[in-house]
């Protein structure tokens, strides 16, 4: 079965793959099955949610998809720079991309959907914040770096089109959910510092006294950045406040920050001898949230549950582009680049009512969900164009005032009503079937009164389904399997960029264009999961998502990352498999990950990549059906080892990826347009020198090796003396972003009085 769901092209090489990545987490978990020791936590999760809103839990047996789950003791103990950059060390199926140079700006894949904060790139993955759906109401886009890392109670990743999380959910949902302070008592603060001029100051209390609790956290995070020009700087706060009688819980949470951000654009594979130089600059991103949002719980009984929510979210985000003139030709066009300012103000509320309650039904017992969800955006745009000329290391210096491009108003509405039941059918199977209909409106209006065409309304509407099923014969063995559907329609950015005859440079100038058709996905599945002993843990799943009509970002082949059109490009198919196993001997305790991902084009179609080498006299390439998707590597391998003895523990984890293709190489001809595959080694170490102090530290990239982890085809126009800008020596190039080097962070925590279940 297996054989016949992946591409027939590719199948040897997958098999063999699977088998090795079988044998080594056979190897694993056989070591250990007999052994007599005293029972280790390895992240075991018995219960999950599987719906936007609190409710009643889910065993995990009955839950037909291959979840992830990771707590805050995880973050904690590898301190890595951010939720994304922790997920990629230990989600099976993530990946990320640098396309802005800004390690707090990641594109973050999972199964081959991306959550991204760059406009431009198809949005695939639906996140969630204490049942909040977070993705921007301008352009869905994910801001990596609005998230309080320090606050985040619990983490899970939920595979799949699972309809019940509405728009936008392709390949899966990321819930977070965040810390209280009934579950989260006492007090932290840390410091550290190191490499790149990084300092990390944080602190969180939480404390309850009766049916009252609070808790507050606070992250500061200062970083030059390991490449010029791109220096950051976060403040981020949360703060929320919890009580509860008899029969209900409320909670109000407020989430605030001021982020500011500067890029760096990718390289020209020439100037990859100096990883740390600016293609052009400046880059930058001013970010400033107010988000707050209050959730409510009234328990009828124990076995019925109605929970609610409402939402008010403010995202200003602001920043100045570089772009060079590819239409450069004085007189008539004398300026040699472009500073590109961009302005956008978005207001957001919502509302979500959902009810759960248990029930024996024909003798078969049910759990019923009912909800429905509420979200309305709206968004003023503005966009100026300044010219400019290179000076120095290639910053632009502007030589004439700001003039407006794009004013413009969106306005998103989305209305969804979601149904589910869990039936236990037999004791040990469980069906799972739900459903959600959804309705979108997107209206676009032109402010500047310059530019009417793009005036209008689109509207979707569609109900997708989903069925699984699951079989346990006890701890050892759990088989799973569904089919499921998703949507997401498209972005007011989209509707507005889809005429390949006339790019845009994102963020977009908008142009009256042709609607673009809503994206469904309908995901397969398979697997099973299991414990072996008391110590051992395993799971294995196998996927295909069909995606129809889906909407792809076309390089227009400027050289920037964000220069192109959007366009519906037919069906696309993303399939795979996961592997993952765990084991503890002792004090020793290991987790190995394997994921295969084939994500190619089902539809063949022409796109304009005038820098590839293998197009046509007028810049075109023809993608064929198996052509891959760029940006995403095939195969990658996760290895986490930790290791504790009394006060002291270490921890180390080995990430490996497969090659990938450069954007604008859709039909993977382009003998420059792959980047190899990588392998890097990060580190962490921890001392509790008192019941209160800890020393703790971080290595990234300990082997200190080359790298790059995304790439697209352009043209380099700094071929002069010292990289310096000529145009008649401009010719197309492979770009890459590369990776950091060696980097190390040490620091010292101090802890007060946390309750048991606090880490």
């Amino acid at each position: 079965m297996i054989a016949g769901v992946l591409h027939r092209r590719a199948t040897p090489r997958i098999l063999r793959r699977a088998l090795a990545a079988c044998l080594l987490i056979a190897l694993i978990t056989s070591a250990s099955a007999g052994a007599d020791e005293a029972p280790v936590e390895l992240g075991r999760v018995d219960v999950v949610g599987t719906v936007p809103l609190p409710g009643l839990p889910t065993p995990l047996e009955q839950v037909p998809s291959n979840v992830q789950t990771f707590g805050a003791h995880g973050l904690e103990r590898q301190r890595t720079g951010g939720i994304a950059e922790y997920l990629n060390f230990n989600a099976n199926s993530v990946s990320i991309n640098s396309p802005t140079g800004n390690s707090f700006q990641p594109d973050v894949s999972f199964r081959g959907f991306t959550a991204s904060s760059l406009l431009g790139t198809p949005q695939g993955l639906s996140v969630f914040q204490d049942g909040v759906r977070i993705n921007e109401a301008f352009a869905d886009v994910v801001n990596w770096d609005l998230i309080p890392k320090n606050a985040v109670a619990s983490m899970q990743l939920l595979p799949g089109s699972n309809p019940v999380f509405g728009l936008n959910t392709l390949g899966g949902a990321l819930t977070i959910n965040m810390k209280d302070g009934f579950r989260f008592q006492g007090a932290n603060a840390e410091v550290s510092a190191g490499s790149f001029g990084r300092t990390l100051l944080s602190a969180d209390a939480g404390g309850s006294s009766g049916s009252l609790a609070g808790y507050a956290a606070f992250e500061g995070i200062d970083d030059n950045g390991w490449r010029d020009h791109s220096s950051t700087r976060i403040r981020r706060v949360y703060a929320r406040g919890d009580a509860h009688t008899a029969q209900d819980d409320f909670s109000v949470a407020v989430t605030l920050a001021d982020n500011y951000l500067e890029g760096t654009q990718a390289l020209p594979v020439s100037m990859l001898g100096n990883p740390r130089q600016a293609y052009t600059w400046p880059d930058t991103t001013d970010n400033h949230l107010n988000f707050i949002a209050a959730n409510w719980q009234h328990a009828f009984a124990a076995d019925a549950l109605l929970a609610a929510n409402i939402y008010y979210r403010k995202f200003s985000t602001s920043g100045v582009n570089s772009n060079v003139n590819g239409d450069y030709a004085p007189p008539e066009q004398p300026a040699e680049a472009f500073n590109i300012l961009t302005d956008a103000n978005t207001r957001a509320v919502g509302a979500s009512l959902q009810l759960t309650a248990q029930r024996d039904v024909a003798a078969m017992a049910h759990k019923f969900v009912a909800g429905v969800a509420y979200d309305a955006g709206n968004t003023r745009f503005m966009q100026s164009a300044q010219p400019a000329t290179f000076v120095n290391d290639r910053e632009t210096i502007g030589i004439g005032d700001f003039a407006l491009e794009t004013n413009v108003q969106t306005k998103n509405r989305a209305l969804g009503i979601y149904l589910a039941d869990t039936v236990v059918i037999a004791p040990q199977w469980a069906l799972s079937v739900s459903g959600r209909y959804n309705a979108a409106r997107i209206k676009t209006q032109d402010l500047a009164g310059e530019t009417p065409a793009i005036d209008g309304t689109n509207t979707f509407r569609r109900f997708n389904p989903a069925v699984g099923l699951t079989w346990t014969a006890g701890p050892q063995l759990n088989v799973f399997g569904g089919v499921n559907q998703g949507m997401r329609v498209p972005t007011a950015v989209e509707l507005t960029c889809a005429d390949p005859t006339a790019p845009c440079t994102l963020p977009n100038i908008f142009v009256a264009d042709p609607p673009l058709k809503a994206v469904v996905a309908t995901t397969y599945e398979l697997g099973i999961r299991g414990r072996l002993g008391a110590s051992s843990f395993y799971s294995a799943a196998i996927y295909r998502t069909n995606l129809a009509d889906d909407i792809q970002f076309i390089g227009a082949g400027s050289g920037a990352v964000n220069a192109g059109y959007f366009q519906n490009v037919g069906n696309i198919r993303r399939q795979g498999l996961e592997l993952t196993g765990g084991t503890a001997w002792g004090e020793l305790q290991l987790t190995a990950r394997y994921s295969l991902l084939d994500a190619t084009y089902q539809t063949g179609f022409v796109e304009s990549s005038p820098n590839n080498s293998t197009a046509d006299t007028d810049g075109l390439i023809y993608v064929r059906p198996g052509d891959r998707l760029p940006t995403l590597p095939r195969n990658a391998f996760r290895l986490r080892v930790d290791w504790a003895h009394g006060p002291y523990a270490i921890g180390a984890t080995l990430a490996a990826f497969d090659g990938q293709y450069a954007r604008g190489n859709e039909n993977n001809a382009s003998p420059g347009g792959r980047i190899p595959g990588y392998a890097i080694v990060a580190m962490d170490a921890r001392w509790n020198v008192a019941p209160q102090w800890q020393l703790f530290a971080r290595v990234d990239n300990l082997f200190n090796r080359t790298y790059q982890n995304f790439g697209v085809l352009g043209a380099n126009y700094f071929r002069g003396p010292g990289n310096t800008f000529d145009a008649h020596l401009a010719g197309p190039e492979p770009f890459r972003s590369p990776g950091a080097p060696f980097g190390i962070w040490v620091g010292i925590q101090f802890r007060l009085d946390h309750g048991a279940g606090s880490r």
